[in-house]
């Protein structure tokens, strides 16, 4: 369009564990690009959410922009595990790489020894930090205020958010503000592509999310999920074949539930959710495998976008 004009960047999403970083993008965006799951530290890699925004006519020409949600590890304080210490090696890169940086704290739980270190740490860069306060709907008013007025003597944002990702209260204004402050530029993805994540490790994470959500309180964290087959079918649907990886045969048992049925429901969900997602007919396969020493793997760690530490 003759006088139009485009913004574009990228904005690095970053917080504790479970603060509802990844919720947050997948409002924003307005389809599912990241999992979700209570478990703490679901978000393993940087995953790459797209939303486009209309900004208000200055007169000078209707503007758009391409807010590139960079959705990073939740950043903890204390990382012992290779593992641990390479998701929050991504999270730090992700938000030294982008143009804007949002700080999503959870208000019900208020400022926690991460979200004081990730403060601390912000500090140091120059970026444009915005603060987005999350879950308010549990928290009175007169709380946010104080918590909003706590960080910003500490760190002082270019603005504050108070929302609700889950219920998308508050979320289109986060979506204007971040918009709004990113540079001048040409659009960096296609205006229709939501996400920038390979089929074959979207359906991984797809699968993975299902086995925390219904093995919660019974499996750790470590376990992985490998997309091993991805088969084109003349149907027009696709023959995804999985393997979930766990550390000990008492997660195994665990994983496949008496008679299997535990895995047949694991399936079922994936499944369903892949097939919404890919509006196609999909078939998976999933098998179960003991990897003992799968997270010191750096065929692993390069498969997710983690850098590999000796």
């Amino acid at each position: 369009m003759s006088g139009s004009k485009t913004r574009a960047g990228f904005v690095a999403v970053v917080g504790a564990p479970n603060a509802g970083k990844s919720t947050l993008v997948n409002a924003l965006v307005g389809s599912k690009v990241s999992i979700v799951s209570p478990k703490v530290q679901t978000t393993r890699m940087r995953v790459i959410g797209i939303a486009m925004a209309d900004l208000p006519d200055d007169g000078s020409g209707a503007a758009r922009a391409q807010v590139v949600l960079v959705d990073t590890p939740g950043i903890f304080r204390i990382a012992k595990r290779r593992l641990e210490r390479a998701m929050v090696a991504a999270a730090w890169q992700g938000a030294d790489d982008a143009d804007l940086v949002a700080l999503v704290v959870d208000a019900e739980r208020g400022v926690g020894a991460e979200t004081e270190a990730i403060v601390a740490r912000l500090k140091e860069q120059r970026t444009p930090r915005f603060l987005i306060l999350n879950k308010i709907d549990r928290v009175p008013r007169d709380r946010l205020l104080a918590l909003a007025a706590d960080l910003n003597a500490h760190l002082p944002f270019v603005r504050t958010f108070m929302v609700s990702a889950l219920k998308q209260d508050g979320v289109a204004d986060v979506l204007q503000g971040l918009a709004a402050a990113l540079p001048a530029g040409p659009f960096l993805y296609p205006e229709d592509q939501a996400a920038d994540l390979p089929l074959r490790l979207l359906a991984a994470e797809v699968t993975r999310e299902q086995v925390f959500r219904q093995l919660h309180h019974e499996l750790p964290y470590e376990a992985a999920v490998e997309t091993d087959k991805w088969q084109e079918r003349a149907d027009g649907g696709v023959r995804i074949e999985q393997t979930i990886h766990v550390q000990r045969d008492g997660q195994r048992a665990i994983v496949l539930g008496k008679g299997g049925a535990r895995i047949k429901e694991i399936g079922a969900r994936a499944r369903h959710e892949l097939g919404r997602m890919l509006e196609r007919p999909v078939h998976l396969f999933l098998h179960v495998k003991v990897s003992e020493r799968w997270a010191d793997d750096p065929a692993h760690y390069r498969a997710i976008g983690l850098e590999w530490e000796r």
